[in-house]
């Protein structure tokens, strides 16, 4: 095990003289399908690249009950000043992209969606399809791993503030089995209310003052300039929960094969479940703990996202420079 913990530092001394010369990317609006479903995108390009020269491309993820103009832009465009090709995209039922069900967490549909994101950018002319790599943040960590273990288009994964979860980490982290099974029951009422009358029930997904919140009390959602954004619709369906709850991401770390990086703090979210996941790993990996960055710090604030894509970037260069090879 490397404990990586002045990559940033270093990387961003390597990084410098290649991104300050570098025009900011276009960004293409972009739709691909997936089992069905009209999934909308947006594609960062990189000065540079093009079809006769393509370049390293990355599928960019970001948290749980969020749209591409949220943290997944903003990694995106860090990627893309440091000479990559990124994707983004509304999981479907999300913003732009198709679905009836709409503002439901489904983590089956949401690994689906990014391989077919991945299958997307292998024809994409300015992206060479040997070197194409994953980036989660925060819950879709879960879904990136997850899709890495059943394509192998995915070369290569990073994870920025990782929520990985078992059955062990949710019984700790939403109030033991009474408060899993509080969360459990109120999802299921949900569900036999859409089943039976074919309409979704809504509850706020952020909130300051209503406690019916999925995140309540919780700052970025909330901050107009932070994550409160207009593209951004402030729903959630509460059937979500069993299925979430039920979400074993930690589980897939021994079948993982590509090269993992994690950038993650003690004072972000669940930390024992990347570490839990980090440790059952048998690939080449390293990590980066940052000191006194909170979960939601990871999303936008400029420190923790330079350091974070530092590391990030690094990764990819060395990892899928060498799966090119």
């Amino acid at each position: 095990m490397l404990r990586i913990a002045t990559l940033a530092a270093t990387s961003a001394v390597t990084l410098a003289a290649a991104t300050s010369a570098v025009a900011a990317p276009s960004v293409e609006r972009v739709t691909f399908p997936s089992r069905g479903e009209e999934i909308v995108g947006a594609l960062y390009l990189p000065e540079g690249v093009s079809g006769s020269k393509p370049g390293p491309a990355l599928v960019v993820t970001g948290a749980w009950m969020t749209v591409k103009e949220q943290m997944p832009a903003r990694y995106a465009r860090e990627m893309a000043d440091r000479g990559f090709v990124a994707l983004t995209f509304d999981f479907r039922g999300w913003g732009e992209s198709g679905g009836v069900r709409r503002q439901y967490e489904d983590p089956e549909a949401k690994i689906a969606d990014i391989e077919a994101a991945a299958a997307y950018l292998t024809t994409r002319p300015e992206a060479d399809k040997d070197r194409i790599g994953g980036l989660g943040i925060c819950a879709s960590s879960g879904y990136m791993v997850t899709a890495a273990t059943e394509t192998p288009t995915i070369k290569s994964v990073a994870l920025v503030a990782p929520w990985l979860q078992d059955a062990e980490v949710v019984d700790q982290t939403y109030g033991g089995k009474d408060g899993v099974a509080k969360l459990q029951a109120a999802g299921d009422a949900a569900e036999l209310a859409y089943r039976s009358t074919g309409r979704q029930g809504f509850v706020p997904a952020a909130s300051l003052v209503d406690d019916r919140a999925i995140m309540f009390k919780v700052p970025y959602y909330t901050e107009a300039d932070r994550g409160m954004i207009p593209a951004w619709r402030n729903e959630a369906d509460p059937a979500f929960w069993r299925g979430w709850l039920a979400f074993d991401a930690i589980q897939v770390a021994p079948r993982l094969l590509q090269p993992f990086l994690m950038v993650h703090s003690e004072a972000a979210a669940i930390p024992q479940g990347a570490r839990k996941f980090y440790a059952r790993l048998t690939v080449p990996k390293r990590e980066l703990w940052l000191d006194n960055v909170t979960q939601l710090d990871f999303y936008d604030r400029a420190r923790p996202v330079t350091a974070a894509s530092d590391a990030v970037a690094a990764h990819f260069q060395r990892t899928l420079a060498a799966s090119a090879n």
